[in-house]
């Protein structure tokens, strides 16, 4: 893999940079966390803003909307955007990053065409309802059913952490449809609107005190057999799609974002005398080799990825473990710096710190991680 930049993509970084300064001073004030549809507004409006200017979806492929952008294009983009302090992805986080490359890379061309462009325009929000009560990590354990009744699947259960659910028009949800089956069979992927007849969400406020997740009870919701996504009882394979893009490219941003805030905890060190101390510095220093890492690791899944069609490989796994825990020591590493200030529900560390404790759970635990490399990787013979 040669990582040197060309001259086409220094020249892309330079167009993507001016842009960058000439529409972010435009920007509205952000909307506070618990405005949710001031969030979705604020977040699709930034959206529609890359899609008219050219850089929405860019690493998609052509034929489902997107740029076609190359890797490296790509990873300029995520460094650019984040070093000019652009807005995250926020409310469409599960339409760009899982949702939308799942269905380009599964879904049929009625499929792709009815959903993906309204998420590349910012006009539709996607939430993931994936995880159930009492399923813990165990994804293949859910118990939310589709029966075929005609041209629809009657949907029964409940989901639990599902992301955005309460500003989605969409949602991707698994629902096993086999009963009889493996557990691991039995499963097809629906794409599910929320505004049917049968859905309730319940916000559910977290340690940090943002809704970002919800309960969603599904009471005998019809949704048209046209909105499976792959075959029958196929879920599973699908899902698979979901996860290593959600692992493998889904959290790439973030790291850009933990090297930036590595250094501003440098220079507030240095500012308030907790630089002094050699123990910190150490630890910020090898926080510093982590990232830089990590950065090398993302170049790779995602230039390996051009391989497999754009859908990220099992290498996924391995930056999702190493970078969960990375993350929440760089919070524990703020605290030392800050201090007392880091104890304030007011301050934006505080709040960062607390939803890093999630990190090694979201996404599929350390645990699951750990077993996938195991098995996948390292070859080591499968747990019972």
């Amino acid at each position: 893999m040669d990582l040197t930049y060309t001259e086409e993509e220094q020249d892309f970084r330079a167009r993507l940079r001016a842009w960058l300064a000439k529409v972010l001073p435009e920007l509205p004030a952000k909307p506070s966390p618990d405005d949710w549809p001031g969030r979705r507004a604020y977040d699709l409006g930034w959206q529609r803003r890359l899609y008219e200017a050219g850089y929405a979806g860019l690493h998609w492929p052509v034929d489902a909307g997107g740029r076609g952008a190359t890797p490296t294009q790509h990873l300029i983009f995520l460094e650019e955007t984040e070093r000019a302090g652009a807005p995250y992805v926020g409310a469409n986080f599960v339409g760009l990053l899982h949702a939308g490359p799942t269905i380009a890379a599964e879904g049929s061309a009625e499929q792709r065409a009815r959903w993906l462009p309204p998420v590349l325009r910012g006009d539709e929000v996607w939430c993931q309802g994936f995880s159930e009560p009492d399923a813990g990590s165990d994804l293949a354990s859910l118990r939310t059913r589709a029966v075929r009744d005609g041209d629809a699947y009657v949907v029964t259960g409940s989901k639990i952490w599902t992301s955005h659910a309460e500003v989605a028009d969409w949602c991707e949800l698994l629902v096993r449809t086999d009963p009889q089956a493996p557990k691991h069979r039995g499963i097809s992927w629906l794409a599910m609107p929320m505004d049917a007849p049968g859905v309730t969400v319940r916000p559910l406020r977290t340690l940090a005190g943002s809704t970002e997740f919800a309960e969603v009870f599904l009471d005998e919701v019809r949704v048209p057999v046209a909105n499976r996504v792959g075959a029958e009882n196929d879920g599973w394979r699908v899902t698979m799609v979901t996860l290593s893009f959600e692992r493998g490219t889904a959290f790439v941003g973030e790291v850009v974002a933990c090297r930036r805030t590595l250094g501003e905890l440098a220079r507030t060190a240095k500012a308030n005398g907790r630089w002094d101390d050699p123990v910190l510095r150490r630890r910020l220093g090898r926080l510093y080799g982590e990232f830089g890492a990590l950065w090398r690791l993302t170049q790779w899944n995602v230039s390996e990825s051009e391989g497999s069609g754009g859908v990220p490989g099992i290498g996924g796994s391995v930056f999702k473990l190493a970078y969960s825990h990375a993350r929440q020591e760089l919070y524990d590493v703020a605290a030392e710096v800050l201090g007392a200030a880091s104890l304030s529900l007011e301050e934006e560390w505080t709040l960062d710190r607390l939803s890093s404790l999630s990190y090694t759970i979201a996404a599929g635990t350390s645990q699951i991680q750990q077993n996938i490399v195991a098995e996948r990787i390292l070859g080591l013979p499968k747990g019972r």
